[in-house]
């Protein structure tokens, strides 16, 4: 099979096939223990949740937000080309199919009792703990950037009010206005997304401000999808469109909320409207847990997701240390259903296969024109490696009929996968 080929099918997976189903599995082992809990509702979670439910284990989830606003097309939002409305998915469904929901936080874990304490007061033992806390922005590792700065400079890098604040800072735009976007450097949440997010923006200027400017400050020189990123700026958005890498002096060293600038190394720029996307980390929880190591990330294991510093504790999805597997809803997805099934092996006396996980990554560089991303991983030395030879990127030479079709299974993707997830 070709490249292209191997790409081709993983996107139809994605589009028509995903999440699969779990496969049947023998019974808990007489007298097992099966108590589990799942602190975090987004695609990981709910996901898990969904797959130890269904075999039979009792299972909590612990989400606090009656709404989760999904990241996965926010960025059409920003644009203006899609409400916020569909971003938004609720857990009735979840509810009504037997899982068992706690509308609270968790405040701490004592790994060593096997106990989540909540924040309305109540805790909750568990034989195995399932974290799937999602990020943390690290405003102290860009002076000049706090919660109060993004206010003013929206990250809008957590799907919600962010991401409606950059969508109505953006259509309040001066005509000529000139739009600064910072770009973190590596790892953080959906690796191609600031790019699909500069692709569309740079479209809004095109069709509503032509006399405006983007500025991308990268504090990297490569990234997902470059080729496909660049070919396509070229072609649509020159003298829109300013791309500064890290060579080029395109790390952010510091904001100023007040003055509306935006410094590097080399230069400071002059905005009219900034989104700073800053690094991150893993959710506050996960450090409260234990699982999170110096870099601010949670280690796992390959094949299980068990935490390498807490037994019995697994994490999923972006917390989570996962080798080359990037941090994407897909990817929790995915995550999340070889973690359960894992769970369910362990809770069962049983020792849990090796698994293979998908992922595949569309992004939008303009209306009908998507691109993708795709990857297989496995195990490998201690780590989630590329399966040597599998996955791919879309063609730098695909007619626009190709172009086309990928924004369709961009949006197929979504529909099938919130649907699967949430209900």
């Amino acid at each position: 099979m070709t490249r292209l080929g191997r790409r081709a099918v993983l996107a139809g997976l994605a589009a028509a096939a995903l999440p699969r189903p779990a496969l049947p599995r023998p019974a808990l082992a007489q007298g097992a223990r099966g108590r589990v809990v799942v602190v975090g509702g987004g695609f990981g979670g709910a996901t898990a949740a969904r797959v130890l439910h269904r075999a039979g284990l009792a299972v909590t989830l612990v989400e606090p937000a009656e709404t989760y606003w999904a990241c996965p097309f926010s960025n059409e939002v920003i644009a203006g080309l899609r409400p916020m409305s569909a971003q938004a998915f609720g857990y009735d469904a979840l509810r009504a199919s037997g899982v068992t929901l706690a509308r609270t936080s968790a405040e701490a874990i004592d790994g060593a009792a096997r106990r989540v304490r909540l924040a309305d007061g109540t805790a909750l033992d568990y034989d195995r703990l399932i974290l799937s806390p999602g990020i943390a922005l690290r405003f102290d590792a860009l002076p000049g950037y706090d919660a109060a700065a993004a206010e003013v400079m929206p990250h809008a890098w957590k799907a919600g009010a962010q991401t409606e604040l950059l969508a109505r800072q953006l259509a309040a735009l001066p005509e000529g206005g000139t739009v600064v976007l910072s770009v973190p450097g590596n790892p953080y949440r959906c690796p191609p997304g600031p790019y699909e997010r500069a692709s569309l923006i740079a479209h809004y200027l095109k069709t509503r401000k032509p006399r405006a400017k983007l500025i991308v400050l990268d504090a990297k020189d490569t990234f997902s999808k470059q080729k496909l990123f660049q070919q396509a700026w070229a072609a649509l958005y020159p003298g829109i469109l300013d791309y500064v890498p890290l060579a080029a002096g395109g790390q952010v060293t510091s904001v100023d909320a007040t003055e509306m600038t935006v410094a590097t190394d080399f230069e400071t720029y002059k905005a009219d409207l900034a989104c700073i996307i800053p690094p991150q980390r893993a959710a506050p929880i996960a450090s409260a847990a234990g699982v999170a190591d110096r870099s601010g990330w949670c280690p796992i294991d390959p094949v299980t997701f068990e935490s390498r510093l807490v037994p019995g504790i697994h994490v999923v999805g972006d917390a989570a240390i996962a080798g080359a597997m990037p941090k994407s809803a897909f990817a929790a997805n995915a995550q999340g259903k070889v973690c359960a099934e894992a769970v369910i092996d362990l809770l069962a006396g049983r020792a849990p296969e090796a698994p293979k996980l998908i992922n595949t990554c569309y992004s939008l560089v303009a209306p009908g024109y998507g691109i993708s991303v795709a990857g297989v991983y496995h195990p490998a030395n201690g780590v989630l490696a590329d399966v040597e030879g599998a996955g791919g990127t879309s063609p730098v030479d695909a007619p626009e009929t190709v172009r086309r079709q990928e924004a369709v299974y961009a949006e197929d993707w979504y529909r099938t996968i919130t649907a699967a997830v949430f209900g």
